[in-house]
């Protein structure tokens, strides 16, 4: 379910009227850079990332340096945005904007190109290019022109990083701290429910290791994050990651005002996400927050399917297999 963020813009802004011409895009951004120059966050100069989505709303991202961990943890201007309009339920990016000081506009790195290429209909991305120093105007760029070879592992890759995914998880055991699971994951607080919701909606086409994680500040507030995967996979976004996303996005300002996080995943996943959860949060939090750590694994009937179409395909010598 998508909460209140500062970082989406909806009311007073004809997103019609900026994408028509450039400088209006720039004009945002100037507008919003000092905003972003003011949080508290240390690293290098902010950059801030404005994004279009299908919807007409503007989604806008900043680059986030966690404290004291090395630069591989970073978040990027491009994933927070990404991440911003998954939380919010956009499944498709039209138009994207980069800046540092709003007056040069460049694309994104090939890192970040490559995320971006997970998106549906990523090569027709108009991307603002601009140098205010050679007197540019502006224009728009597709990202197809700007990275005309990106990387697809096989012929059935579809970029679903933004669309609605049901990983059909249920937690493994029910320890007294776990409780009752509610109905309705997506509408409810609690910890352990918000972890599994966000387990569930966790995109892992290549490692089959869906996980999520909720993280509660010292005010009671929520926040929630799931694991994104990349072709290239050393370019995911991890779930704290995407969890620390909703929490500035959502007005939070120092770490250290996180004090509890639940952690969900699969018993016997490839990819294991505590010891990193762990050592992330006791690093920004200086040790504040209690992390608790439940497993999940595939509802029954969902894995009686899955185990029928992989017997299907196995006797037929083709088609999808589904793990």
């Amino acid at each position: 379910m998508a909460q209140p963020t500062r970082y989406v813009l909806s009311q007073d802004i004809d997103t019609n009227h900026v994408v028509s011409n450039p400088m209006n895009l720039v004009l945002l951004l100037k507008r919003e850079l000092p905003r972003v120059r003011s949080r508290s966050f240390p690293g290098k100069t902010p950059t801030l990332a404005a994004g279009f989505g299908s919807s007409r709303k503007i989604y806008l991202g900043i680059n986030i340096q966690l404290p004291g961990l090395p630069l591989h943890h970073s978040i990027h201007a491009e994933q927070f945005l990404l991440a911003n309009l998954a939380l919010n339920n956009e499944r498709q990016l039209t138009h994207l904007a980069i800046t540092s000081d709003g007056i040069y506009f460049d694309a994104p790195s090939g890192y970040c190109r490559q995320f971006l290429h997970e998106t549906r209909e990523a090569s027709s991305i108009q991307i603002l290019i601009k140098d205010a120093t050679r007197g540019e105007a502006g224009r728009f760029e597709t990202l197809q022109n700007l990275f005309p070879r990106t990387i697809r592992p096989t012929i059935f890759f579809q970029p679903l990083l933004l669309e609605p995914h049901d990983n059909k998880l249920t937690l493994s055991t029910y320890h007294d701290l776990v409780g009752n699971i509610c109905e309705e994951l997506e509408r409810c607080n609690h910890l352990n429910c918000t972890a599994l919701a966000a387990a569930n909606r966790s995109y892992t086409p290549f490692t089959k290791s869906s996980s999520g994680v909720a993280l509660l500040d010292n005010v009671g507030r929520v926040y929630r994050g799931w694991y994104m995967e990349t072709v290239e996979c050393g370019l995911s976004l991890g779930l704290v990651q995407a969890a620390l996303v909703d929490f500035v996005a959502r007005g939070g300002t120092e770490f250290n005002t996180i004090v509890q996080a639940v952690l969900v995943e699969k018993k016997d996943a490839l990819v294991s996400q505590e010891k990193t959860t762990r050592m992330i949060l006791k690093k920004i939090t200086n040790g504040n927050c209690v992390i608790n750590v439940f497993h999940c694994h595939l509802d029954v009937a969902e894995q009686f399917r899955r185990n029928i179409i992989n017997i299907e395909a196995t006797q037929g010598g083709f088609g999808k297999h589904i793990y």
